[in-house]
């Protein structure tokens, strides 16, 4: 009897390590375009912010749930997508002073490394290329949530990022000295990504 109990409790012993083993493994998760918003916001010559978007944009990364590690991740950006709610301004901001979309249609920003800073938060640091022009970038980042979604079967996580990109290193100086567009501008980034 006392045989026997051992052989069953090392079976189940044996089944939950193996199940935690499975767990562990890293997936990819694909960001959902309809979940997927990337928002700045500049000075307009002193007397208010501009809030704009981002419509369009892809990515993708590597996250282990069980550990918590970011092992890749890749965002991809049309810069031609950008919408301020004023066509003027917009076609402006796609023009060489700004984003120069006709010349470089597509912002990307690879994962170099991630930081941990507690269970849910931490720092990826990466290059950002945009107008042309790799740089590195360090990005807040927050985990929101991870679970099944309510409906359906997809298994979704939540995320929240905050950055500043400072245009003039990219080459964006319009405006800039004489203060009447920010040099710095902040951008917010709101998205779930469904694990493949």
């Amino acid at each position: 009897m006392v045989d026997f109990v051992v052989r069953v409790v090392s079976a189940a012993i044996a089944f939950v390590v193996a199940a935690s083993a499975a767990n562990a493994e890293p997936r990819r998760w694909r960001i959902d375009p309809e979940h997927f918003a990337i928002a700045f916001e500049a000075t307009h010559i002193g007397f208010s912010k501009v809030l704009g978007q981002f419509l369009k944009a892809e990515g993708h990364f590597v996250f282990d749930e069980t550990t918590r590690t970011l092992l890749d991740a890749e965002i991809r950006v049309d810069a031609r997508s950008v919408f301020t709610n004023h066509e003027a301004r917009d076609n402006h901001l796609r023009a060489a002073d700004f984003l120069d979309a006709n010349n470089h249609p597509v912002i990307t920003f690879k994962m170099t490394r991630a930081i941990p800073k507690s269970e849910n938060s931490g720092v990826v640091e990466g290059l950002l290329t945009f107008r042309g022009k790799t740089l590195p970038l360090s990005v807040e980042v927050t985990l929101n949530k991870i679970g099944r979604y309510p409906w359906g079967e997809n298994y979704v996580l939540g995320a929240s990022a905050r950055t500043v990109v400072k245009r003039s290193l990219w080459g964006s100086t319009y405006a800039v000295d004489n203060g009447w567009v920010a040099d710095e501008i902040p951008i917010q980034v709101e998205l779930e990504a469904i694990r493949e």
